[in-house]
């Protein structure tokens, strides 16, 4: 067993005022700030096209900013190469070499920086050590599963020791579960190296699963940086509400505000919830369907509705439900008490549920 130390050594990045357009009038990403703490894994999530890729190969060195500065570890490393940037990348494509074992795979880096070969091959097992594949060293890429080979492909970069490790759709090839088994291997690693990991998804599930915080992007720029229950419960904006898990987004009035409380008027039904710094007037409020339940029809204090489509998917039922003020996404864990499509239903909106979107 190797004794090898593939311990952290971590550092911080920081984005100021960065921005990256191709030719005059495509802008990539678009004066975006943000600082990720050493040790911290923190993920960058939107649609494609919103920027989260090309930020983070600008981290890297793959990209240069054209404005902006980029520091890594208080260094400004804008305008160095990739090459002189102590960060690795863990790409979608797990980019093995087919001919050679797994263990000359993982010292592949190590050799090509001039580590003298002993090492390298103490290093290359300690880094399959680490991500549970001790003893597969002798055996081709050909003859591992692709969960296997993604974790090849982590080793390879662990053994480096980059100060930052950057990881690029790293589970978009594998099946769902084994993408819930690589993910959590994924943070097992980074929480006992302390690494510093910087993470690209547009899997939302994924990025509340392993992220100490999330920065969500849309159209070039930052929708909302936070904590996972931080977004899930408080989204800056219907379009975060919407991306981060589903949302019914309604729109409801507020009466008034006292104290920062809001009482709000949703068709027959009144909120007290979080001001959010609005004041009386139109707003729009984000209900996730988790927090949506269904009653017996006419229950004071709940909607009036009809189902429209009732689904059973296994663990939990689906519903939508046509009310007054639109349809609701209803997800239900009862699986035995099943509301039948076009039966009428009464609406009810758990305490902690809905939340006043302030822009």
């Amino acid at each position: 067993m190797s004794r090898v130390d593939l311990g952290s050594r971590a550092a911080s990045v920081r984005f100021e005022d960065v921005s990256k357009r191709y030719g005059k009038s495509v802008n990539a990403v678009d004066g975006v700030s943000l600082q990720v703490e050493a040790g911290e894994l923190v993920t960058l999530l939107g649609p494609s096209g919103c920027g989260k890729t090309t930020t983070l190969r600008m981290i890297a060195g793959l990209e240069m900013a054209t404005t902006g500065r980029i520091l890594i570890g208080g260094v400004d490393v804008t305008t160095l190469p990739a090459t002189d940037r102590d960060v690795t990348m863990v790409f979608q494509s797990y980019a093995l070499f087919p001919h050679m074992t797994v263990e000359q795979n993982v010292a592949y880096g190590l050799l090509a920086s001039k580590v003298t070969k002993p090492e390298a091959r103490e290093r290359a097992l300690a880094g399959l050590e680490l991500v549970g594949l001790d003893g597969y060293g002798a055996r081709l890429p050909s003859e591992l599963s692709g969960g296997q080979q993604q974790r090849v492909a982590v080793a390879r970069a662990l053994v480096l020791q980059p100060q930052v490790l950057l990881f690029d759709e790293p589970l978009s090839n594998l099946d769902a579960k084994l993408r819930r088994q690589v993910r959590d291997d994924i943070r097992d690693i980074q929480l006992r190296l302390g690494l510093t990991v910087i993470y690209v998804t547009h899997d939302q599930e994924e990025a509340l699963a392993v992220s100490d915080r999330i920065i969500v992007m849309n159209d070039a720029v930052i929708a909302q940086i936070g904590r996972p229950r931080e977004l899930y419960e408080e989204p800056a904006s219907a379009f975060v509400a919407d991306f981060i898990g589903e949302a019914n987004l309604l729109d409801a009035t507020i009466e008034r505000v006292i104290d920062g409380r809001a009482s709000v008027r949703l068709a027959t039904i009144g909120l007290d919830l979080a001001a959010r710094g609005l004041s009386a007037g139109p707003a729009r409020i984000a209900i996730r369907p988790g927090r949506v339940s269904l009653q017996d029809a006419g229950t004071d204090g709940t909607l009036d509705g009809v189902v429209e489509k009732s689904t059973y998917v296994g663990s939990h039922m689906e519903y939508r439900v046509r009310t007054e003020v639109g349809t609701l996404f209803v997800v239900s864990d009862n699986v035995d008490r099943v509301v039948a499509t076009g039966e009428a239903t009464g609406i009810a909106f758990a305490q902690s549920g809905p939340v006043l979107l302030p822009s």
